[in-house]
């Protein structure tokens, strides 16, 4: 158990280095030194003709390329997340158009986006790696970010009215409410979105390093397209290797980051009595008995901190604080009109393009997206029903115990963060022998990508549950019935909420994966909406490829408008917690 930083223990008085901070020091250098190395490697010319080496020499460079796009696209998800999250909540006028326009982004497959990503950012950087390399950063961007913003948002609609009430109490202005207040509230849900989202980029990393556009193929070198060249070519020694570097780098990410910020993320929960099993990190006692980071801490970060808190602070003046439960920020009348104006011209321009590029189309098109989007509808039912079973009962039962969620955390991350396309060598030869084939077996592909995001979130929400109120649960001696009834289910049902609007959202993205399968250089497909966007995209038929996707952007807006929405609205509601 991680104890406390009591005198005791603490680093004070005469610097007693270890060698545990020569490593962290070194560590330190090592990373910057590498990162800098790969990135230099983004300015070369662009060769179409590249061809991706499944040598396994290639490996280590491959992988650090490939950690280099998924640590950038993470950071750029994360800083539109606490921006885009927070201006829907401040802000009652961003909130009406930021949130549906948020069911409508992750909405959009991934492959959806690459013609349109691609080609422009080729204009822009003509010749240079840089411009398929942003792309692809953009693309990995896409898969992590809207469930973090989710996360984000629904914490924060479901801070505690005393809380709230505190806060006006003290007069705390803009920058001391986000900072003591709102931001710590996120941070559970956050770290466990965090998780699902590198698992997410992950997820789709073949699609986005190797892919195929028209009669072009753009590919990068990296671990995703190294993998998706071994199962192409059936080379399953290649897969091996991959798969065996993959896992250790997605287990090395769990002990190196996410075990530290989910034992550091402990402190943020509200409750009254202290937990007798907390989450632990050696690499967490580490970095705060650091005599190197104290000093760094000391003479450099809490001055900078104190600087940046004073200038804030007289920044935003006390009047600017929000006067009611909601927070509502009203924004100057002529700043409203632009953003609703340009909003506004922005949307009726792209409907106009649109609707020029659908008149191509003929009817069997349409019959063809109409029954595909049929198909692949029911598909994500069964998957999501199959993916609840199982994902509720384990994710609590991780969340509320630190034992097991020690042995379970980072296989859990294994199997979510594993390309399932890597996989579909194995899986197609199981799958031809079953009834139905791909029709049937494109449910359990598509459940890799959907059932991850549910998992995450019930197990955000069971660790968010305060011990005090596990304690009286216990001493009122409840039965199991019981304390799902009365305790749990209310208390992650929030969470519960976020993560099904994300797995629909991510269902549908898996179609496009799971419908539509390249092996040994066959095509294998099932009929849906999923395979015939990744057969636009491959044959370069963007009208389809509008038409098939507006469709499924519709659809699921239409289902988180009418089905989940109102029960995000209850669980906001019924189930807020208060203290």
């Amino acid at each position: 158990m991680t104890r406390p930083l009591t005198p005791a223990n603490k680093t004070q008085g005469r610097i007693n280095w270890t060698w545990q901070d020569a490593l962290l020091i070194l560590a330190i250098v090592s990373l910057i030194v590498a990162i800098v190395r790969t990135a230099s490697q983004f300015r070369g010319a662009f060769n179409p003709e590249f061809t991706i080496s499944t040598d396994i020499s290639a490996l280590p460079g491959y992988t650090a390329l490939t950690l280099l796009r998924m640590g950038l696209a993470y950071f750029f998800s994360l800083g539109f997340t606490l921006i885009y999250a927070y201006s829907a909540y401040r802000s009652r006028m961003a909130e009406r158009i930021l949130i549906p326009l948020l069911d409508i982004l992750q909405s959009i497959p991934v492959l959806s986006f690459l013609p349109g990503v691609v080609l422009a950012l080729l204009s822009l950087f003509p010749g240079r790696r840089i411009g398929v390399e942003i792309a692809s950063v953009l693309l990995i961007f896409t898969g992590m970010t809207w469930n973090m913003t989710f996360s984000f948002y629904q914490s924060l609609c479901s801070i505690p009215q005393e809380l709230l009430e505190a806060s006006r109490v003290y007069r705390l202005n803009l920058w001391q409410r986000f900072w003591t207040l709102e931001l710590p509230s996120g941070v559970i849900g956050l770290v466990w979105n965090s998780v699902m989202s590198v698992a997410g980029g992950w997820f789709f990393l073949i699609a986005i390093e190797s892919f195929t556009l028209g009669n072009k193929d753009f590919r990068l070198p990296g671990l995703g397209s190294f993998l998706g060249t071994a199962a192409n070519k059936g080379d399953f020694k290649a897969i091996l290797w991959g798969s065996a570097v993959l896992i250790a780098v997605i287990v090395a990410i769990d002990y190196f980051v996410w075990r530290p910020l989910i034992a550091w993320a402990e402190k943020f929960k509200l409750e009254m009595v202290e937990s007798e099993n907390v989450p632990e990190s050696w690499v967490l006692d580490v970095l705060r008995r650091s005599p190197s980071l104290r000093i760094l801490s000391d003479r450099i970060f809490h001055p900078l901190q104190r600087v940046l808190d004073d200038s804030l602070v007289r920044s935003f003046p006390v009047r600017s604080a929000p006067v009611n439960a909601k927070g509502d920020l009203h924004l100057p009348g002529l700043l409203n009109w632009v953003f609703v104006s340009g909003f506004t011209l922005i949307v009726l321009w792209g409907t106009w393009e649109a609707l020029l590029l659908l008149r191509t189309l003929g009817w069997a098109d349409w019959q063809q997206v109409i029954k595909g989007a049929v198909f692949t509808a029911l598909r994500v039912i069964v998957a999501l029903l199959l993916s609840l079973l199982w994902t509720v009962p384990v994710g609590v039962a991780i969340g509320r115990n630190p034992r097991l969620a020690r042995v379970l955390q980072p296989l859990v991350q294994i199997a979510a963060s594993y390309p399932a396309t890597a996989l579909f060598p194995v899986l197609l030869l199981a799958l031809s022998r079953m009834a139905g084939g791909l029709e049937i077996g494109s449910v359990a592909l598509m459940m890799l990508g959907t059932m991850w995001y549910i998992l995450f979130n019930v197990i955000a929400g069971a660790q968010s549950i305060p011990s005090d109120l596990m304690e009286a649960a216990w001493v009122y001696k409840l039965t199991l019935v019981q304390r799902w009834r009365i305790l749990i289910l209310p208390a992650i049902f929030p969470y519960l909420i976020t993560g099904i609007i994300t797995a629909v959202g991510g269902a549908w993205n898996a179609s496009i994966v799971s419908e539509y399968v390249t092996f040994q250089g066959q095509v294998r497909t099932a009929e849906g909406l999923g395979a015939t966007i990744s057969h636009a995209t491959a044959t370069g038929n963007f009208s389809l490829l509008l038409a098939a996707t507006t469709v499924m952007s519709l659809l699921v807006v239409t289902t988180n408008r009418l089905v989940w929405r109102p029960l995000y609205k209850l669980a906001q509601d019924k189930y807020q917690l208060l203290i």
